[in-house]
Order: C-alpha cells, then sequence, then structure tokens
C-alpha cells in the first residue's frame, strides 16, 4: 500500500450513514409532486450524483416545472421533513483523527451542494479534517474527473500521490477518469462485485479495516 499524501473522500455512504435517508427523502418527494416513486434501487444508483443529473435519470418525463419542484421537495424532506437517522459510520471520527495525525492530506469530493455539505459538516463538527473539498454545484457531476483534478491543483498534489474512498461506482468511475487509485468500501450503495469492476487496489467492508490499510502498523 502506497504512503498516500492525499486521501479523498465521498461523503454519502462512505463517512455518513445516509442512504436511508437519501432513498426515503427522495420517494417522499415524488409522492408530494405526484410523480411515480422510485425504487430504493433506482434511488440508490443515483446516489453521488448532482442532484439535476439523479433527477433527470430518476424522473426522465418531468417537466422543468416539476423538476424545480421536485428538487426544493427532495432537499426541505432531507433537512427537516424525514427524520429517519443519517449519522456518521462508527470509526469515522478516530479514522480522520489518525490521518490527519499522521500529517495526510484530507478532501471530500461529494455528490452534494455546497449547503448540504456545510450543513453535514457543522452537524458533525468534522469540517477541521479537511483541507479541501468539492461538491456538485462547483464542479462537473461524478463520473466526471474534474472534482478530483481541481483537487490536485488547489493541494498541489500529482495523482499517485492520491487516493479516492467510495462506495459507488461514480466515485470509482471518477477516479479512473482521474489517474488516481481508489479504493472501494461496502458501508453504502455497491456491492463488493460492482467496485471491483473499477480496478481498485482493495475493497473494504469497515472503516477499521481502511485505516489499517492506509495506516499500517509499523513493527519495531
Amino acid at each position: 500500500m502506497a504512503m498516500y499524501k492525499l486521501v479523498i473522500f465521498d461523503w454519502d455512504g462512505t463517512l455518513m450513514d445516509s442512504i436511508a435517508r437519501i432513498v426515503s427523502s427522495m420517494q417522499a418527494a415524488a409522492d408530494h409532486c405526484q410523480l411515480t416513486i422510485p425504487t430504493v434501487k433506482g434511488v440508490k444508483d443515483i446516489i453521488g450524483l448532482s442532484l439535476p443529473k439523479a433527477l433527470d435519470i430518476l424522473f426522465p418525463g418531468a417537466s422543468q416545472s416539476q423538476t424545480t419542484a421536485l428538487l426544493e421537495q427532495y432537499k426541505f424532506q432531507y433537512v427537516e421533513g424525514d427524520n429517519t437517522p443519517a449519522p456518521l459510520f462508527e470509526d469515522a471520527l478516530s479514522l480522520l483523527k489518525a490521518l490527519k495525525d499522521n500529517n495526510r492530506l484530507l478532501a471530500v469530493a461529494t455528490g452534494k451542494g455546497r449547503d448540504g455539505l456545510q450543513r453535514v459538516f457543522s452537524a458533525t463538527q468534522t469540517e477541521h479534517f479537511f483541507h479541501a473539498s468539492r461538491c456538485a454545484d462547483e464542479a462537473l457531476s461524478k463520473p466526471d474527473p474534474q472534482m478530483l483534478l481541481s483537487l490536485l491543483a488547489e493541494l498541489s498534489v500529482e495523482p499517485e500521490q492520491a487516493v479516492m474512498i467510495g462506495d459507488t461506482n461514480h466515485d470509482m468511475q471518477m477516479a479512473q477518469a482521474a489517474g488516481i487509485d481508489r479504493i472501494g468500501i461496502t458501508l453504502g450503495v455497491h456491492d463488493r462485485e460492482i467496485l471491483n469492476h473499477y480496478q481498485p487496489i482493495a475493497v473494504v467492508d469497515s472503516l477499521i479495516e481502511l485505516q489499517q490499510l492506509l495506516l499500517p502498523v509499523v513493527e519495531h
């Protein structure tokens, strides 16, 4: 395992256990707007994409006014209307602290908008761990590599010095397109078989396992 200078995390399904809330909020938004309610799998498959791109996929026949209403209703449901818990995964804080204590640069590349990321940063008190972040309203949607390439440029890191951690095919494709190593994690949307399709250097089932990969114990 290379000693990466920069570790880039996806957010939903990677650091935060928020998949169920995203699914229920999207389904409630569709119901409110009197559109066909998408399946659980359908919603899971768009997690990580920018919201406009996700809505185009889930509701291909929706008019512009329906899409605008969906967007507003989804945001309302996720922030206020839905009480499905969305905590950080167990061991997320200890992993971030250990990486920072070992002088790694940390970043986030997320399908959330900037308002959404700032809200969860505030709720979880985690913003201080990260040196940079990119959101879906600041770059082209995953799997386009723009988010990652701009993070590399901002932090003056070469592609081979970075690794992307994510739970979806969108994360793996994005890293592959940017020429960055990737590690899949099975806590969120996609399983080992799907993640392995994008030649990750590893697929892990927990953040403890990820920490053991990124910070191997040195025997004296």
